[in-house]
């Protein structure tokens, strides 16, 4: 944890604790020193005008003095990128919602955003609007469609839709369990127990039409059972790992990719030459061999071999459609 970590954790510690903080209890939670932790102290208290009361001794512990540790915030905008970024979404959500009832019901969200994001101190409105959130590969939704799924989730109904798969681009008719929905890439995607296949299945909201929740209750599947079945492997589509995937980076690319987050399970490691390399589980080669490609030559699947095999025909695929020219 670095010292504005540790400063915004010791400020919320001390601003909800309605008895002293005792010094152990505030070493665990900012996994530092005693002599680190006074050091943060004073920094909070004295450059900060933090009002810290504190009982010295062999039972040192520290508090806001009553009635001034209410009123008091630290200066400036104190989130972090998480806090700021789940904001700025949803400050973005309220803005694309327009009139009608769900804009009435976010009305006060708004206004506690707009807190939240000024300062602390002056209460002067910062220019958020130099803070920038950019849709990736977001695709158009049925925000019908999206109602009557997420209300089926929430209300733990079945449901019943059809759905056009990508892939093989032909209808098919479900009946699912919903069991959860997923924001992943800008997309939403829908885990169910399928009934018809008696399995685990994902699917894309976009693709799903004609929904109607019915009336039977969903049936319930344990979190570490979705987890293992659809959140073990690379990618959305995922499925239980069949092998683990080898991949090495140019010098060029390791600047990039060694501080990303591939999979909760990755390995990386850097190699003597100053490539990188990194190891992730498996299901679906498809969205892995897509992020792979978007590293051009500073990329190699190194194993397992078929995943080696089947990068290499779409390289050969993809060089084929430039032999001649454009018609």
């Amino acid at each position: 944890m670095d010292r504005y970590e540790r400063i915004l954790t010791l400020h919320r510690l001390l601003k909800s604790a309605h008895y002293p903080v005792p010094l152990p209890r505030l070493m665990d939670e900012l996994e530092c020193s005693r002599a680190t932790l006074y050091r943060d102290v004073a920094f909070l208290r004295d450059a900060l005008g933090a009002p810290i009361e504190s009982a010295g001794g062999e039972h040192a512990a520290f508090r806001y003095a009553i009635g001034e540790g209410e009123r008091f915030e630290l200066p400036g905008l104190w989130l972090t990128s998480d806090e700021l970024a789940a904001l700025l979404a949803l400050n973005e959500l309220i803005g694309r919602s327009g009139p009608g009832v769900l804009a009435g019901a976010l009305a006060p969200f708004k206004a506690r955003i707009e807190h939240l994001l000024s300062d602390q101190g002056s209460g002067k409105a910062l220019p958020i609007e130099r803070i920038r959130v950019i849709a990736w590969g977001e695709r158009t939704l049925d925000q019908q469609v999206f109602r009557i799924v997420a209300g089926a989730v929430l209300e733990r109904r079945q449901l019943r839709f059809r759905y056009r798969a990508r892939t093989t681009n032909a209808d098919s008719h479900r009946t699912v369990s919903p069991q959860r929905l997923t924001h992943y890439r800008d997309n939403w995607y829908l885990d169910v127990w399928d009934h018809d296949r008696e399995a685990l299945r994902s699917f894309a909201v976009d693709r799903i039409a004609e929904p109607l929740a019915l009336d039977q209750p969903a049936r319930d599947v344990a979190e570490n059972e979705l987890n293992d079945a659809l959140a073990s492997s690379y990618g959305i589509f995922a499925g239980k790992p069949k092998a683990w995937a080898t991949l090495r980076f140019s010098q060029h690319a390791a600047r990039w990719v060694a501080d990303e987050h591939w999979h909760s399970q990755q390995k990386g490691e850097w190699l003597p030459d100053g490539r990188y390399e990194l190891q992730v589980p498996y299901s679906n080669s498809k969205e892995l061999l897509m992020d792979v490609l978007k590293y051009g030559p500073d990329a190699e699947v190194v194993a397992p071999l078929s995943l080696r095999e089947e990068l290499k025909i779409q390289l050969q695929l993809a060089l084929s459609g430039y032999q001649q020219p454009p018609r």
